[in-house]
């Protein structure tokens, strides 16, 4: 019997589907054939190229169901059309829609026409009234199009609606209240309005006459008069109100807690600032209130929210620093929230009305001032809390619950948790997808319980203080992971093990650690990795040629390790790398080509022992190409496709030849840097081309995303309404940032670009670095259009000519650096109108005339125009008078009264020879260091000739057993390259310096190199605790006083050199305990006694301690008997050491004739140097008639 019920049941249910299917297939002609016309309509006012894509799926096929099309559907029963959606539609500017396609439609009751770029309604049969044919129609969605009020008077006609959308449009400007939603007064159905993102201001419309008004959408306007919303106060209906996105301010009116059947009101992005009125204490049905992102001030009471039974979620935050919610009440509440977010509220503990919250889906405490400890209570009380926002406060301490919890998002970082990290933190936690525990203080190890996160996704630990090795369960139980940041902290031993199970692992940062060894082919099991950065590590080895052509990789950062070898040419070929970052490394060889069709790649292999020449492949493809202080030689090469480059460093190499013409066609270019290099030939002309920021390249550099979302989205919905849905959502974007060092001001600045939402410095800076070369010619007057330029040096060539007045335009220029040049004429005084300019340095030219006056100049001092004796006015001291000074035509000859006497040259020459010679004479005739260092280089010159010819010694050759300059090269160059050490070039002014951050540990510290200084002083003591010490390098200062007994502790020290200073006293004799010492040199002080010997100081030659003569040992022929040897006071010279004064004066002569030749040579010749010489003596010839005669 059973079974016979149910066969009828199936049977009922079959006749009615086919019923339903019926209804379908009935296809009503008529409006099948009003469909297929509307179509064609909407093709004909479409853009060109576009109509293929215009509702695909109607087609004139017979077999295809009108009911079936996309955007369609039809009743069941009657198979009329009941719904049209047109979807996006790609249609051309100020496009109509003609209402009369629509008539057809008798029983419609949806209308979708959003998002269509339609401008206007038109019906040139019916006009306003055309809508009143649709008398079903119930929804009608005009949102995001271009209409203005003018379409109100045809919505008016359209009486059945009950739902209009019209938000996003472009009704701005006031509210016209009598042409526009008076005109809707015959809509008495309407439930929902959606006027939201227009441009409406000043009053508040009239909504009295929409009766049955249930929710209303005024977001995104610019409303701001708090009073206005006095105008909701008789919608009795009203069940939701959004507010946010205006511009309301003050105090909340009194009135609107009558809207006792209000469920959602949203006030968040206003500019409110007082509480809330007594009386919203009344609104019993709220269920949604977000005063989130306004300026709250003063002290915020949360006493109103006590008898709010229904509440679920109340938002909170302010944009003021000056918002203090009160903590300490006592009333207990009486609902329950589901979304508790409270941050930027000036909290300084957490309130207490969350103790008594048991369903929380999403608690936010974020950027507020709370301190101590994360209470347990949080996690144990909210059993389906989902979402933990903590960051941004001064927690200390960091509890979890015993039990498991199924927590998913947790954020604690930027906080002050300094102990260790839970050890069972992934027991409790198992079911986390986030955890973010970044820029904290966290010691110890890092916790293998992570390992029992199966569905963790992303987490960061970076900032932190954990040391060790990676537990191996991370990366075998992690297998969602999907982004992993562990950078800048101190973790150490192998990067990755051979066997990982992170096959989803896509991000992987874990740079500025100690992570030793070589990069294995652990790296293979990573098959979806796109970003790896371990930069600033102690990695070894060679650049990972294992990666295939086929990976995604997409990122690779390996800067500042001790990487050897050559680059591999399969990296470069592999098609979806786009950031190469192996700079700082010990990389050597020849460049390879790149090989890749992907454009845009970003190079930097920059402070390495790159040889040979430049590939033009990289020169086509690259976006960025930093190739600076390599050993590259041969010409810049001459390529073709020049689109893509915006940074173009070439400093510090060894190219020759002319700038190529070709660099012209670098259109989006924004840095370019050929410093330090020995290129030759005229700059050109065709410079000007270079956009350096200008023109309609710039639109397409700036339109570029710096972001990239390798990851999903991370979202949850918590809570939905009929306009809104609140959800909680996590885009997770590598940012590719990077920073540029480039000259300007005087010293090297860095350059960042972070990402498109938040632009680095790199994008506003455009510079041109052309400065020690050795260009030729004149300047050319075009590099004055370059207007956006910020900095430009062309300092340090031989560039002959004027400065060009065409400099006037560049008017962002900051640094103009022109010296060590042979420019001649004028200053332009045009210049003065350079009111960004901040460093300008013409010195060392033949510029003569006044100097300029006037806005920038008169913050530039006398260094900028030193070596330009001709230039008078401030700030010189050379006073420019009109009776005496005559300024030189840039082309004539200096008339008779500037004519070098050459009588009076040689005598002023001979009289400055005689001087210099008895100065020397007479600064060698007294004890001091100077007298003594000349006497010991004479007595080590002596006893090296008398030691050559006895042995087979060669000091400073090949053959040396110990060559300082290459030990030391190599020690120091490991051990500061790791801490990403720059070395200021040796032509570079002392203020032009590398500014770089060498670490916060100096405990830690491999190398130390004060080398060539001018340091002085006592050695301090302290310098023996830098226990990990194994170089350092004092020499050629002027440090004094004794060698520091607690050297002896430096157990690790491998290389200690002191020479050339003025160090006394003996050799503390401790220092024989320094077994892994092979290279000791205090050669050229004043040290007295007896050489310790024993362990490695038998292994030290006579180099190690020439030019001290009162020490005593056989390896440097000084006999130590007790019976003859009596140390002498610092002031006596031995007799073993005494200096052969006839060699020291035939030295000296020679000395002075070979000078002397040198300086009559260089003035025979016509050269910069003989000029400014003569320049110099004729201006003071000048000088002394003027104050005589």
């Amino acid at each position: 019997m059973k079974g016979k019920v149910f066969l009828g049941q199936y049977l009922i249910w079959v006749i009615v589907l086919l019923g339903q299917l019926h209804g379908y297939k009935s296809c009503i002609q008529k409006e099948r054939k009003a469909l297929l016309e509307l179509k064609q309509y909407l093709i004909s006012i479409s853009e060109e190229g576009q109509s293929e894509y215009v509702l695909t799926t109607w087609t004139s096929d017979t077999k295809s169901q009108c009911c079936w099309w996309e955007g369609v559907k039809c009743s069941r029963t009657s198979g009329r059309v009941t719904k049209i959606a047109f979807g996006d539609l790609f249609l051309k500017e100020s496009s109509f829609f003609n209402l009369s396609w629509l008539h057809p439609f008798e029983e419609v009751q949806s209308l979708d026409l959003s998002e269509c770029a339609f401008s206007a309604l038109f019906d040139d049969m019916e006009g306003y009234k055309s809508l009143r044919r649709l008398r079903k129609l119930e929804i009608l969605d005009l949102s995001s199009n271009e209409f203005n009020n003018s379409i109100f008077p045809f919505l008016n006609a359209a009486t059945s609606l009950t739902t209009l959308f019209l938000g996003f449009n472009k009704m701005d400007g006031p509210f016209p209240v009598k042409d526009s939603l008076s005109e809707l007064r015959n809509l008495t159905k309407l439930e929902l309005l959606d006027l939201s993102g227009n441009g409406y201001n000043n009053s508040m419309p009239e909504f009295t006459h929409l009766k049955m008004l249930k929710a209303l959408d005024l977001s995104a306007n610019y409303f701001s008069s708090s009073m206005e919303l006095q105008v909701f106060c008789g919608m009795k209906n009203l069940q939701e109100l959004y507010l946010s996105g205006n511009y309301f301010s003050g105090q909340v009116p009194q009135c609107l807690g009558s809207l006792n059947k209000l469920h959602v009101l949203d006030l968040s992005l206003n500019q409110l600032s007082e509480n809330l009125p007594s009386s919203f204490s009344r609104l019993e049905s709220l269920e949604y209130l977000s005063l989130s992102d306004n300026n709250f001030t003063g002290l915020f009471s949360l006493n109103l929210l006590a008898n709010l039974t229904r509440l679920k979620v109340f938002k909170l935050s302010s944009t003021s620093d000056m918002l203090q919610v009160d903590t300490e009440t006592t009333w207990l509440p009486k609902f329950q929230l589901s979304i508790a977010s409270l941050p930027s509220c000036g909290l300084e503990k957490i309130p207490n009305f969350l103790m008594y919250q048991k369903k929380l889906h999403l608690l936010d405490l974020s950027s507020n001032r709370i301190s101590g400890t994360i209470p347990s209570w949080l996690l144990a009380n909210n059993q389906e809390l989902e979402v933990l926002q903590l960051q941004n406060n001064s927690f200390t301490i960091f509890q979890i619950p015993t039990t498991v919890h199924k927590l998913q998002f947790l954020d604690f970082s930027s906080n002050n948790i300094k102990r260790v990290l839970p050890g069972d933190i992934g027991h409790v936690l198992p079911n986390l997808k986030h955890m973010n525990g970044s820029h904290n203080g966290f010691q110890g190890n890092f916790p293998s319980s992570i390992g029992e996160m199966k569905n963790i996704s992303f987490l960061d630990l970076s900032h932190n203080n954990l040391s060790g090795v990676l537990p191996r369960p991370l990366f075998t139980g992690c297998y969602s992971l999907q982004i992993l940041h562990l950078s800048h902290n101190q973790l150490g031993g192998d990067v990755l093990p051979r066997q990982t199970n992170l096959t989803s692992l896509v991000v992987l940062r874990m740079d500025n650690n100690l992570f030793t060894g070589e990069i294995g082919d652990g790296l293979l099991t990573l098959v979806n990795l796109s970003v790896l950065d371990m930069s600033n590590n102690l990695l070894r080895g060679a650049v990972p040629s294992f990666i295939p052509n086929s990976s995604d990789m997409f990122m690779l950062l390996l800067s500042n390790n001790i990487l050897e070898g050559t680059l591999p040419s399969s990296l470069l070929a592999n098609q979806h790398l786009n950031f190469l970052d192996l700079s700082g490394n010990l990389l050597s060889g020849a460049l390879p080509s790149y090989d890749s069709s992907t454009y845009g790649i970003k190079l930097f292999l920059h402070n390495n022992s790159f040889t040979g020449e430049i590939p033009r492949t990289l020169l086509e493809n690259a976006e960025i190409l930093d190739l600076r202080n390599n050993k590259l030689s041969g010409s810049i090469p001459k390529f073709v496709n020049t689109m893509d480059m915006r940074i173009f460093l070439l400093k510090g190499n060894k190219l020759t030849g002319s700038i190529p013409r070709d660099l012209c066609g670098l259109k989006n270019i924004g840095l370019l840097d050929l410093s330090n290099n020995k290129l030759s030939g005229n700059i050109p002309s065709c410079l000007y081309n270079l956009s350096f920021g200008s023109g309609e390249y710039e639109q397409v550099r700036n339109g570029a995303s710096e972001a990239y979302g390798f990851v999903p989205s991370l979202q949850f919905e918590l809570y939905r309404t009929t306009f809104l849905v609140d959800e909680f959502k996590i885009d997770y974007e590598t940012y590719m940032s990077f920073e540029i060092q480039f000259a300007a001001k005087q010293r090297y600045d860095s350059y960042t670009e972070e990402s498109e939402f938040s632009r680095g410095t790199v994008d506003f800076m455009y510079g041109l670095d052309l400065s020690s070369n050795k260009l030729s010619g004149v300047i050319p007057s075009e590099l004055g259009e370059l207007s956006k330029l910020r900095a430009m040096n062309l300092s340090r060539n031989f560039l002959l000519s004027s400065i060009p007045d065409s400099f006037s335009k560049l008017k962002d220029i900051e640094s103009l650096d022109l010296s060590f040049n042979m420019l001649h004429g004028n200053i332009p005084s045009q210049l003065t109108n350079l009111t960004s300019l901040a460093v300008f340095n013409v010195s060392y030219n033949n510029l003569s005339g006044i100097i300029p006056q006037g806005r920038q100049f008169d913050t530039f001092n006398e260094k900028s125009y030193i070596g330009n004796p001709l230039l008078c006015g401030k700030p010189t001291s050379m006073i420019c008078e009109r009776n005496n000074f005559q300024e030189p035509d840039n082309e004539m000859e200096v008339e008779e009264e500037s004519t070098i006497d050459m009588v009076s040259f040689y005598w002023s020459f001979a009289a400055a020879y005689v001087t210099i010679l008895l100065g020397i004479f007479a600064s060698l005739s007294f004890d001091s260091p100077w007298s003594r260092f000349w006497f010991y280089i004479i007595d080590a010159f002596i006893i090296h000739k008398t030691e050559r010819m006895d042995t087979s010694f060669a000091f400073g050759k090949e053959d040396t057993i110990y060559d300082y300059d290459s030990i030391f090269r190599g020690t120091l160059f490991y051990t500061f390259d790791s801490l990403g050490r720059h070395f200021l070039d040796e032509q570079e002014d002392p203020k032009h310096r590398y500014d770089t951050y060498l670490g916060e540990n100096l405990g830690l510290l491999y190398g130390l190199d004060l080398s060539d200084n001018e340091l002085s002083g006592d050695i301090p003591a302290d310098l023996g605790s830098l226990l990990e010490l194994q170089a350092l390098n004092l020499s050629h200062n002027k440090l004094s006083g004794l060698i520091p007994e607690s050297f002896s502790s430096l157990k690790n020290m491998e290389s200690l050199d002191l020479s050339f200073n003025r160090l006394q006293g003996r050799i503390p004799s401790q220092l024989t305990a320094l077994s892994s010492l092979s290279v000791f040199n205090v050669s050229f002080n004043n040290l007295s006694g007896v050489i310790p010997q024993g362990r490695q100081f038998n292994t030290f030659d006579a180099q190690s301690y020439l030019g001290n003569p009162l020490l005593c040992v056989q390896s440097i022929n000084t006999s130590n008997d007790n019976n003859h040897y009596q140390e002498p006071d610092n002031g006596v010279e031995a007799d073993e050491s005494t200096v052969d004064m006839v060699s020291f004066y035939w030295s000296l002569a020679a000395a002075y004739v070979t000078i002397l030749l040198g300086i009559l040579s260089s003035l025979s010749f016509d050269s910069p140097w003989s000029r400014y010489w003569f320049y110099l003596v004729d201006a003071f010839i000048h000088k002394a008639k003027s104050l005589l005669w």
